[in-house]
C-alpha cells in the first residue's frame, strides 16, 4: 500500500485530536437516563412523597385536556412542587365531558358555555336537516311488542314438530 492512502485511513478513524487513541466508531453517551437519575436525586432531596389511588389527573390547557390514566403523583407541600408520570393523552375537552363537569372549576366555565353554545347551534341544524330519519332511528332502539297467543314455547313445539315431519 502506498504511504498517502494510509495516512488518509489513519485520519478518518481518529475521532479526537493529536495523540488520542484511534476508534472505529465514535461512541454515542446516552444522556437521557443521565437526566432521569438527577430529577430523581433532585426530588429525594426536595422530599417528595407518593399519593397513593389517584386513578387519573386531568390538566386543562385551553380546549385541550392532558389525562394520565393510573399515574404515578408525588408531592411536597412544603417544596410546593406536584410530580405527575405516566403516559399522558391528549383529548378534546367534549370529548371527555360527561365524565368530568364535576372536575371544572371557575376558570373553564367559559369554556363551558362555549362548548354549550357550540352545542346549540349544531342541535337546530341537524333537526331540521332530517327530523323523519331521526324518528325512525328511534323507533329501532325499542322492544318489539309481542303478537298476542304466541309464545317462545309454542313457536318452539312448532319448530320441533315440522322438522319431524320433514325429516322421513
Amino acid at each position: 500500500m502506498n504511504r498517502e492512502r494510509l495516512m488518509k485511513m489513519a485520519g478518518s478513524v481518529r475521532t479526537g485530536g493529536k495523540g488520542t487513541v484511534r476508534r472505529k466508531k465514535k461512541a454515542v453517551h446516552k444522556t437521557t437516563t443521565t437526566d432521569d437519575k438527577r430529577l430523581q436525586s433532585t426530588l429525594k432531596r426536595i422530599g417528595v412523597n407518593a399519593i397513593p389511588a389517584i386513578e387519573e389527573v386531568n390538566i386543562f390547557k385551553d380546549d385541550v385536556v392532558i389525562q394520565f390514566l393510573n399515574p404515578k403523583v408525588q408531592a411536597s407541600i412544603a417544596a410546593n412542587t406536584w410530580v405527575v408520570s405516566g403516559s399522558p393523552q391528549t383529548k378534546k375537552l367534549q370529548d371527555i365531558l360527561p365524565g368530568i363537569i364535576n372536575q371544572l372549576g371557575p376558570d373553564n366555565l367559559d369554556n363551558l358555555r362555549k362548548l354549550a353554545e357550540q352545542f346549540q347551534k349544531q342541535a337546530p341544524g341537524a333537526a331540521t336537516g332530517s327530523g323523519a330519519t331521526v324518528t325512525q332511528d328511534d323507533d329501532d332502539d325499542e322492544v318489539p311488542e309481542l303478537v298476542p297467543g304466541e309464545t317462545f314455547e309454542a313457536a318452539a313445539e312448532e319448530g320441533q314438530a315440522t322438522q319431524a315431519t320433514q325429516a322421513p
